[in-house]
């Protein structure tokens, strides 16, 4: 790569200052003058009809200044594609699960919005509900829609090659079922919306989310006025982890409150509401059969999965098909045949997740151990046996243009002292190793490209316009760097406007693992656009060809005569006395089959370049307690380039985090007859900071050939290959392969209880 000034150097965030000292500001932080207050009304029930909803004496409290009912929206229904919307914001017919919205106060404080709550009387007719995939599928199960038979939401069916030959000609096979529950995703900032009209009729709104445009056009569709008059505005975002891509109950509802009372309003979610409310991770059951060669090679693999998806759609098809669609993309396999089914239920609605998957990842991964077991193969070589190669297809023909995934599995593996610990160690601790990868951006129709704006001052500072969201991962930092980079200024000189759709161009949002790629190449062109502009009036003033000339340090100068040089205040000053402004505009559009579909046609280019990584856990349990001490991770990820990387490292740390120390040890939703039964932070298990183990981050570069300077997502491929370490280091601790996620304390006593009787698990 090229002698970079901030590119590939590990520098402190822009927005370190303001998060660190508290100053930074979320949606809940927001007061306007004349603001009210937003709470909302839940249904008591898991399935039930709506037969009256009574909100006249609510109304009539002092203080309260808007009620809203389905009868105040209108009743169309929401879904991310057209052929999954099911879902009305405020529901006409009936409740589908414990906690969905039914009507709506705005007053002036919390309390008079709580006593009004009271007030709404709801006639309901209790329905029969079901809460498991098993029981959603026997055969009468009470329907959650009834235009779906046999409760089945999504079903996508990928069949590549021959998979019954491929079993014949299988020197070993083996079927196992893996299970794992819901977790959550337990974002640090529970969900808040501000919403106000100005004089106009126009929407401003603040809430959390993975892309502003992604949220304008359904709140100008349900809200019935043009996408111009939706203003989506930027604030900080307390975490995402795929759960704030779509529109939000919330969103709405707050911006019918405001309409209805012509007042700002704020609604803002308890944590216990932010669990049941908002979106959740599947529950997966997980059957996969896989077939291999004597060395070990997979030749053929059948999987079928069943995922409950909660009472609507949601990303139902992404969601259903990103487990296998990961797995593909990490490893070879001659024949493959998936039948992946999104199953209705009465919980709250599911979408998709950072750790997505934990049965389908874990189930594979744990699977190749046990082949690998039976043919003498250690973990290690069988995944070195079977890792995706550069300029190999997928089964479902995406070409891997830039591929790390043999060096991520050899580089950890040195650090970890694999050769050296696996299969030495003492009783009760273990080793294992799991990989796995993740698509950066995928065909998402007209919003799947993105654009930047920059301008420049007089003084030859910057403003860099985009509409590029940050969710804490440092998006923010990425823009500014790419752009000071580019132009030759420093961070200071760049001020950014982003997230804003009054005032940026569109973006497809901090969504499958997008943005650096496709966002940040757009503001890289943006610059070199900019830059053309300047180094041509320079070369008039240098009498030299651009070609000639290098910015750096705020100056053009002769590359091979530095000391020939002007500066670009002075070059701006020259172009806005001649009438021409400095600016530049770029925009990326991905290169993926824009006729690949989810369910139709799962075919084609998903992603224009894939991550892959690896990571290594090294645990040590307690047979007497079945407590788990996690006593080192690795992790190796292949990024393309690392343009940041102490942030690379801090995303590599956080998906250990959520993928293997919480994914795996500790995270799980209790239920009891469709209620969520541990909502908070008291007995939801998030881990803390001293619950992490020590961490070797490595990072692989591969330098893709179309990613800006060469970079791809970056921290994915981690949060999912964790998990399926901690899964596999557990079990060859113990001795056992258990089937059943996360490895829990009370399942770890079982497994090695039956191990002692001799009832130990193929």
């Amino acid at each position: 790569m090229g002698d970079f000034s901030l590119i590939g150097k590990s520098m402190k965030r822009i927005d370190t200052p303001l998060k660190a000292t508290g100053q930074a500001r979320f949606s809940s932080d927001l007061m306007l003058p004349r603001m009210l207050i937003g709470k909302v009304l839940r249904s008591p029930h898991a399935h039930a009809k709506i037969l009256e909803i009574d909100i006249s004496k609510a109304e009539k409290l002092q203080g309260v200044k808007a009620v809203i009912t389905a009868k105040d929206t209108c009743a169309d229904k929401w879904g991310v594609f057209r052929y999954t919307q099911d879902q009305q914001f405020l529901p006409t017919d009936k409740v589908r699960y414990v906690g969905e919205e039914v009507a709506a106060v705005a007053a002036v404080d919390e309390d008079t919005a709580i006593q009004a709550l009271k007030l709404i009387k709801v006639e309901y007719e209790e329905l029969p509900a079901v809460f498991d995939i098993k029981s959603a599928l026997e055969s009468g199960a009470p329907l959650i829609h009834q235009d779906h038979p046999g409760n089945i939401n999504i079903h996508v069916n990928i069949d590549v090659g021959d998979v019954v030959k491929g079993f014949g000609e299988s020197y070993c096979v083996r079927e196992d079922t893996f299970t794992a529950p819901e977790d959550s995703y337990f974002q640090g900032e529970p969900y808040a919306v501000v919403a106000q009209y100005d004089h106009t009729g126009s929407l401003e709104i603040w809430m959390p989310n993975a892309g502003p445009h992604l949220k304008a056009k359904p709140l100008s569709n349900v809200l019935k006025i043009p996408l111009n008059k939706v203003r989506v505005r930027k604030i900080a975002i307390g975490g995402a982890f795929g759960g704030r891509s779509e529109i939000s109950p919330a969103d709405v509802i707050c911006a019918f409150l405001a309409r209805k009372s012509q007042r700002p309003v704020k609604l803002v979610y308890t944590r216990e509401e932010n669990s049941i409310a908002t979106r959740q991770a599947h529950s997966m059951i997980a059957t996969i059969k896989t077939g291999v060669n004597k060395e070990g090679r997979v030749i053929s693999r059948d999987i079928t999965c069943h995922m409950d998806g909660g009472a609507y759609s949601s990303t139902g098809p992404i969601a259903v098909s990103v487990p296998f669609l990961c797995m593909e993309q990490a490893y070879q396999m001659e024949n493959v045949r998936y039948n992946g089914y999104r199953v209705f239920t009465n919980k709250p609605i599911r979408g998709m997740f950072r750790t997505h998957g934990r049965a389908f990842a874990c189930g594979v991964d744990l699977q190749l151990d046990m082949i690998g077991q039976e043919l003498g193969i250690n973990p290690l070589e069988m995944r070195l046996r079977n890792a995706r190669k550069v300029g190999e297809f997928t089964p479902t023909k995406s070409y891997v243009a830039s591929c790390g995934m043999t060096e991520t599995i050899l580089k950890a593996g040195e650090k970890a002292g694999w050769n050296e610990k696996w299969g030495k160690l003492p009783p009760y601790h273990g080793i294992g190793i799991g990989c796995n990868s993740v698509q950066t951006g995928f065909p998402m129709g007209i919003r799947g490209g993105s654009q930047a704006f920059i301008k420049f001052n007089e003084e030859g500072g910057i403003t860099v316009i985009t509409g590029i969201v940050d969710n804490g991962q440092g998006n923010d930092n990425m823009i500014v760097q790419i752009a000071a980079e580019e132009l030759g200024l420093g961070v200071c000189d760049v001020q950014l406007i982003n997230a804003d759709t009054e005032v940026t161009p569109s973006d497809p949002g901090s969504y499958s693992m997008c943005e650096t790629f496709i966002g940040g190449n757009a503001v890289r062109l943006a610059a070199q656009d900019a830059k053309n502009k300047l180094l041509k009036i320079a070369s008039e003033a240098l009498k030299a060809s651009p070609d000639e000339l290098t910015v750096k340090d705020r100056k053009i100068y002769i590359e091979k005569s530095p000391n020939k040089s002007i500066s670009l205040s002075k070059i701006i000053r020259i172009a806005l006395s001649r009438n021409e402004s400095i600016s530049g505009e770029g925009s990326y559009w991905p290169k993926v089959d824009s006729k690949r579909e989810w369910v139709e046609n799962p075919s084609g280019q998903l992603s224009e370049t894939f991550s892959f990584g690896t990571v290594i856990t090294e645990v040590k349990v307690d047979p007497e307690t079945g407590k788990v001490d996690v006593l080192e991770v690795t992790a190796a990820q292949d990024v393309g380039y690392a343009l940041n990387p102490k942030v690379i490292e801090g995303q590599f740390e956080g998906g250990i985090a959520m993928g293997g120390q919480g994914g795996m040890l500790s995270e799980y939703i209790l239920w009891y007859n469709g209620r969520v039964l541990n909502p908070d932070q008291l007995d939801y298990m998030v881990p803390l900071a001293i619950d992490m183990p020590r961490i070797n981050n490595i990072i692989v570069e591969t330098i893709d050939p179309n990613g800006p300077y060469g970079a791809k997502e970056a921290g994915m491929s981690i949060a999912m290959s964790a998990a399926q370490a901690y899964c596999g280091a557990i079990c060859n601790a113990i001795g056992v392969n258990i089937k059943e996620f996360p490895l829990t304390p009370d399942k770890i006593l079982n497994a090695i209880e039956k191990k002692v009787k001799g009832e130990q698990n193929p």
